[in-house]
């Protein structure tokens, strides 16, 4: 399974490209698509659809993750992150493919093993868990540990699915 994890940003939109064979989580690619010199917010938008569309081109996921929106202090921030995470989020649609939605806190648990944890901690078990030979640029670093979520959480839903066969009938869940 190829999972393509995206850190959604109006200024920088991260994102990270996996593979899953087993038990092993293996590097593709990552990078960050950067919309500073576009003329406009409108120009920002396509730019993110734009450039997460040849990234599926050129990877074809079979899955996309994305980091859900956080507290924002700022309502217009919060807006433009709604904005840049629709354009992300209609990429992977517009190629037919399943996108999942995780938290913050979701991510860093799956990565770290605790919602509290650091950027700098999260960065770090990125590198070593994919066997990087440095940390990734911030915001791809953030989608790669968006990606590792997603294998990790459809790793989980198959193991419950597959349990929820083993169940007697007529007991609680």
């Amino acid at each position: 399974m190829i999972i393509l994890g995206i850190d959604p940003g109006s200024r920088i939109t991260g994102y990270g490209i996996i593979r899953k064979q087993g038990n092993r989580l293996l590097h593709i690619d990552n990078g960050a698509i950067f919309t500073e010199n576009a003329v406009d917010f409108p120009g920002r938008l396509k730019r993110i659809f734009d450039g997460l569309t040849e990234v599926i081109e050129k990877y074809p996921p079979d899955a996309v993750a994305i980091e859900d929106m956080f507290f924002a202090n700022n309502a217009q921030s919060a807006l433009k992150l709604g904005q840049a995470r629709g354009a992300a989020i209609v990429a992977g649609v517009n190629a037919g493919l399943p996108v999942f939605e995780y938290t913050a806190l979701q991510v860093k648990q799956s990565v770290v093993g605790h919602g509290k944890a650091a950027k700098e901690q999260v960065q770090q078990m990125v590198k070593v868990l994919l066997g990087l030979p440095e940390i990734a640029q911030a915001d791809a670093s953030d989608a790669l540990a968006v990606a590792i979520c997603h294998a990790n959480s459809s790793l989980l839903k198959s193991l419950t699915a597959n349990l929820s066969h083993f169940r007697k009938p007529g007991t609680l869940r």
